[in-house]
């Protein structure tokens, strides 16, 4: 099971259901994807050893933790030898308020979803910690005003 291609349709339904509630008891899963529930259990224990399930955990709520503001930050690096490269996601690893990290193909090096819980709070990150990761030339942040879609499939 390497390739989504070896993905059947009970299989697709299981990570779906899974994907919208992952705390679901496997006789509901089994249920809604049409099975008994030891072939879905099967399945279930397949796709979690082949990597298709990374794991379970709770969504929290940003808002009512104090952690509002989110900024998206374009990193340009100085240096994009792949030492540098990887100083830099080892660096980037470590600091709790970048909640996302992409290496981007195009007019900067990094796109990074950091959340904090004002305006201030952020300028300091950015100021403290973003600025001073190895490597790091310049930044521009973009504030998102509203989110609209943050749920993964």
């Amino acid at each position: 099971m390497g390739e989504t291609a070896e993905l059947d349709t009970f299989d697709r339904r299981i990570l779906a259901a899974l994907a919208f509630d992952g705390r679901m008891p496997v006789t509901e899963l089994a249920r809604r994807v049409g099975l008994s529930k030891s072939p879905a259990q099967v399945r279930l224990k397949r796709l979690e050893a082949a990597g298709y399930i990374r794991g379970y955990r709770a969504v929290l709520d940003p808002v009512k933790l104090g952690q509002d503001h989110v900024a998206f930050v374009e990193v340009r690096l100085s240096d994009t030898r792949e030492a540098a490269l990887r100083a830099f996601n080892a660096a980037v690893l470590k600091v709790p308020e970048v909640e996302q990290c992409h290496m981007i193909a195009g007019a900067f090096d990094y796109l990074l979803k950091v959340r904090t819980a004002d305006i201030a709070e952020y300028r300091r990150v950015l100021g403290e910690v973003i600025s001073a990761l190895p490597h790091v030339a310049h930044s521009s942040t973009h504030v998102a005003m509203e989110a609209v879609k943050e749920s993964g499939i």
